[in-house]
């Protein structure tokens, strides 16, 4: 009895894929092959792989390549490969459905994006792997069968939103795309994919470098004569080359097979160790940050291959998470082909290799000139800043890449080696401000003494600033110093007399207000502002704080210290009010609006916003 043709649905994403790819005006269509040859190659890796760890696993490894057939009559482009294969439920769960991360967010930008160009340029940067054979094709036709298995399967779709699948019971071990080919118009001949000399070129130019061999029919020589097969590509892994073999061309593509971005890398970084152990490195810094950067379920690492068998994707243990965009390959000579993710994670040869493999990225992004290094700042600055946290050993060069937002240019970040030579003299810290926003922080009274007095200081505005700043001590033996915390001692005028002016208002102030504070004492940091809220030096900000307990943490109650402006009008009038009437019962509600525009003024959330109100339009009311 013959098996039934199901006919699926799309998930919804892959759907509004496959339009926009049927749909498409990508002007680069050639990538589908890229695509297509790349995914052949990755299935060649897992076989030859598999077969090594699973000695029990009938299949044929003894001539493994790709193979490109067409058939200009039918309009037809075949690529096929003898490689792992694919179940029916990989099938489903890897064509059917898109499970790549930050798909949905892709296709909002998609929807936002209005002109062309714009269009062009997100499919560029997102890369759609086999989706991308709608773009030439008006039907895909994949047969395959796991290796393995006994039974082989039939998908097919016109891109509709639907497709069909079916078992086939004589499919060969691996996969065949069929596309068939869209019409080609008389002006569109540059896009005419039954042409074996257009296949062969873009072979050349985009997978030469693949270690498969990648065959075709050869160009008769004679009229008649038998038709014979070539490998239309080098098969030289690209680190095995040298340096003055490869072109920037041949990089470029081998870090969008390896990386499935369409951008091109922003630096490549190659080197090679010799000695007690060997290995060599290709690695890719790129030009944009993938859309998954900060999520979860994101994959990281490079590619491992030991004497030029792959091994694994994503090896984790050769490098750090706050490197996680870095992509590549590492191709050691001495570990064992068996190795797995764990044994990975204890091996000393993987961590010495991951030692070097990250002070030689530190060190590219030092050298990268000014544009280069402004565009990968602004791509994983914010990933870059977690090693401050993570990597202990490597904190001091990790700190000589990091540039910050500072009072010194609204417009340009400095490095801290910039910082350091714009120090004034006499000047021992490093002064920062941590807040939610640039505008926040400009308008902090904390930063009013500072600027009146010409400190530069950092504007610290990223989540992850709240936590490096109180784990790193210092850059060049000069500490960071937030300019919120502790005591800034910016006024030599400030005499002992004043003080004791001062003195029993702050007594009282600081009784009156127990509830809300620690203490209530006298500020060098304001000039303009009657007040402000400062923590002590070892405290939590109140922004961290608000992100643990938006983590579920539970904190104790974290009092801080109010600070006083003794020139200001208002403090100066209480003071005066305090020693003339200490009874007045206005006093105490008056302490309590200036603590409540000081937490205002730091963008802080009064704990009673009602009664404030009603204190500051009945103070009002009396003013009239």
């Amino acid at each position: 009895m013959t098996a039934p043709i199901e006919t699926l649905e799309f998930q919804s994403e892959a759907r509004q894929l496959l339009q926009l790819m049927i749909h498409s005006i990508y002007s680069n269509k050639d990538t589908f092959l890229r695509e297509l040859v790349s995914n052949a190659s990755d299935a060649l890796d897992k076989l030859r792989l598999e077969a090594f760890r699973d000695k029990e696993l009938q299949a044929d490894t003894s001539d493994l390549h790709v193979a490109i057939e067409i058939d200009s009559e039918q309009r037809t482009l075949t690529v096929r490969d003898n490689g792992i294969g694919m179940s029916r439920d990989e099938v489903i769960s890897l064509i059917g459905t898109i499970a790549k991360s930050g798909t949905a967010e892709f296709l909002r930008k998609l929807k936002e994006s209005q002109d062309a160009a714009a269009s062009q340029e997100l499919i560029g940067q997102f890369g759609v792997g086999f989706y991308a054979s709608f773009m030439v094709a008006d039907k895909v036709t994949l047969v395959t069968r796991k290796a393995g298995s006994d039974e082989g399967v039939r998908w097919e779709s016109e891109g509709a939103g639907t497709y069909t699948i079916e078992p086939v019971a004589d499919a060969p071990q691996g996969t065949a795309v069929t596309l068939h080919l869209k019409p080609v118009d008389a002006e569109d001949q540059l896009f005419d994919y039954t042409s074996a000399a257009k296949v062969r070129e873009i072979v050349k130019r985009y997978s030469d470098f693949l270690t498969w061999p990648i065959r075709m029919a050869a160009e008769p020589t004679e009229e008649g004569a038998e038709p014979t097969v070539e490998t239309v590509n080098s098969m030289k892994a690209l680190w095995a080359r040298a340096s003055s073999e490869v072109t920037e061309q041949e990089y470029t593509e081998f870090y969008k097979h390896i990386s499935h971005d369409w951008n091109d890398p922003l630096e490549t970084v190659r080197f090679q160790a010799e000695g007690t152990f060997e290995y060599q490195a290709l690695l890719f810094i790129p030009s944009r940050a993938p859309m998954d950067l900060f999520m979860r379920e994101r994959k990281r690492g490079v590619q491992l291959y030991v004497k030029r068998v792959f091994i694994m994707d994503d090896c984790e243990a050769l490098m750090p998470e706050y490197l996680r965009f870095v992509k590549g390959v590492v191709d050691a000579a001495d570990l064992s082909l068996n190795v797995s993710r764990e044994i990975l994670q204890q091996d000393r040869q993987i961590q010495l290799i991951r030692k070097r493999l990250v002070k030689r990225v530190l060190s590219t992004v030092k050298s990268l000139d000014a544009e280069k290094y402004g565009t990968f700042w602004k791509e994983f600055g914010r990933a870059v800043k977690e090693g401050l946290l993570d990597d202990f050993d490597n904190r001091e060069a990790i700190l000589e890449i990091c540039s910050f937002e500072s009072t010194h240019d609204a417009d340009k970040p400095t490095r801290l080696a910039q910082y350091v030579e714009r120090m004034k003299e006499g000047q021992e810290h490093i002064y920062y401000l941590t807040g939610e926003s640039r505008t926040a922080i400009e308008n902090s009274p904390h930063l009013e003494a500072f600027q009146a007095k010409g400190f530069e200081v950092l504007v610290l505005t990223d989540p992850i600033d709240e936590m490096w700043v109180d784990a790193v001590p210092g850059f060049e033996g000069k500490q960071f110093q937030s300019i919120a915390k502790g005591q800034v001692d910016l006024d030599e005028n400030q005499d002992e007399e004043q003080k004791a002016e001062f003195a029993g208002l702050l007594t009282w102030m600081g009784s009156a207000l127990e509830e809300h504070v620690k203490e209530v004492r006298l500020s060098s940091r304001l000039t303009t502002s009657p007040a402000c809220i400062v923590g002590d030096s070892h405290d939590m900000t109140p922004t961290l704080e608000k992100m643990y307990r938006a983590m579920g943490q539970q904190l104790p109650q974290i009092k801080r210290i109010l600070e006083l402006n003794p020139g200001h009008p208002l403090v100066a009038g209480l003071r005066a009010a305090h020693a003339e009437r200490p009874e007045d019962e206005r006093l105490p509600e008056t302490a309590e609006l200036i603590y409540g525009m000081a937490l205002l003024a730091e963008g802080g959330e009064l704990g009673d916003p009602s009664r404030f109100v009603k204190l500051l339009a009945n103070r009002l009311e009396q003013s009239l």
